[in-house]
This record gives C-alpha cells, structure tokens and sequence, in this order.
C-alpha cells in the first residue's frame, strides 16, 4: 500500500495526502490510520516527547484519496472547524464515473441520511427524518469512451455525499460498487480524489492552495493540465 506524502505543513497546520485504503481515524477493524500516521511523522520530526496534538479537521472515506487537513494547535484545530462549519473552504475533487452525464455542467441537490449500521447514506424527501440537505456542483473534464472524469465541488459536508449524488445522476463512480458501479477496483480503492483545497490560513491570514493529483493512467492527459 502506497505512504501518505505531506504536502504542507507550517506551526499549526499538516496537509497530507491521503492514499487510497487508508482510514483517517480508528474504526472496528482496528487498522492503522492516517491521524496515527501524522502524530507519528510531527514526533519524530520536531523530537517531541509525551502526547502530540495532531487532530484531523474533516474526513475522507476509506476507498477515497486525497487531501485531509490535520491542525497542531488546539487554536488551529478551532478557528479549521470554523472555516468548515461557515463553508470558507473550497474543496475540489476529481471523479471517473460511468457514462457521461446528461448535463455537462449541473448542481445536484438531494436530501441524505446515513444508516450507520450499515454504513451507508440514502436519498430521502426533504424533511424526512434526519436527512439532510447535499449540494454539490460538477463540471464534466473528459470523456473517454465508456467513462468521464468531472471536477466536483461539494458545497455540503454531508457522509458519503458524492458518491450517492453520483449516482442518483446516473454516474456512479468507478469502482464504487456500494453506489451502483458495475465491479470493484482491483485494489478497493474508488475513483474519487480531493485533489484540491483552498482558504484563507486561520492564524496566518494567508491564502493557501494545496494540489495533490491521482494517478489514472486513462485520464493522465487531461489531470497533467488542472492547476
């Protein structure tokens, strides 16, 4: 399994990129995790003894890679959360789907809720029980054939959101057989990436963009261009 790769790091925040298959926080299985990982790399680094604080701000799924942002500092950690919970981050991810979808371009909104148990979200009427509202917009890069890859920008931070308005629009993503795709990737991962984060830095009040790119062979072209 590929290592996670640090792609910023300052006195309160750590940007890694996250491979596909790893977990950022513990779960039943009791696999290793990325926040382990990270706590790790901060200790050895700057030869910290005791406890490190080295806390996860969001998530990504276990078969998605990409970008996670770990803050240092208790203050990071709280003003991270902030920018999360007023939607002053923008973030970016790449998608190879089934098909191509009908609108090239589109905002999808749908009402989700997640049955735990079984570790998966669901499409419901607006209103209904827990569910709650998802938004995001795509715009569609490249067609191949029997697939295409599209820019997403979730607008909502809602559990496995992509994946199912992905589907609901008739694009599951490659390899997500939970979601509607035909078959698995060899190695469990889904063609999802948060390739892309950008916002104002919450100590530094600089801006800052971090870029991480997926390695698909069938679409290289086309990710060799995205800035």
């Amino acid at each position: 399994m590929n290592k996670p790769i640090v792609k910023y790091e300052d006195n309160h925040l750590l940007i890694v990129e996250k491979p596909a298959g790893w977990l950022v926080q513990g779960d039943d299985s009791g696999d290793g995790t990325l926040t382990d990982w990270a706590t790790e790399y901060i200790r050895k680094k700057y030869n910290k003894p005791g406890n490190v604080f080295c806390q996860p701000c969001h998530r990504l799924d276990r078969p998605v890679g990409g970008l996670v942002i770990f803050a240092r500092t208790s203050k990071g950690l709280e003003r991270m959360n902030k920018l999360f919970r007023d939607q002053e981050i923008t973030k970016t991810y790449l998608a190879v789907v089934d098909g191509a979808p009908k609108h090239p371009e589109q905002e999808l909104v749908h009402w989700l809720d997640k049955d735990g148990g079984k570790n998966k979200a669901h499409v419901r009427k607006p209103g209904k029980g827990n569910a709650k509202k998802a938004l995001l917009s795509y715009s569609m890069l490249a067609s191949l054939g029997k697939v295409s890859l599209l820019e997403v920008k979730p607008k909502t931070g809602r559990p496995h959101q992509i994946r199912i308005q992905m589907r609901e629009n008739g694009t599951s993503i490659r390899g997500d057989v939970k979601y509607g795709f035909n078959k698995p990737n060899a190695d469990k991962s889904i063609d999802l990436y948060a390739y892309k984060l950008e916002f104002v830095h919450p100590v530094k009040n600089e801006p800052i963009k971090v870029i991480s790119k997926p390695k698909w062979p069938d679409f290289e072209a086309f990710i060799k261009e995205l800035k």
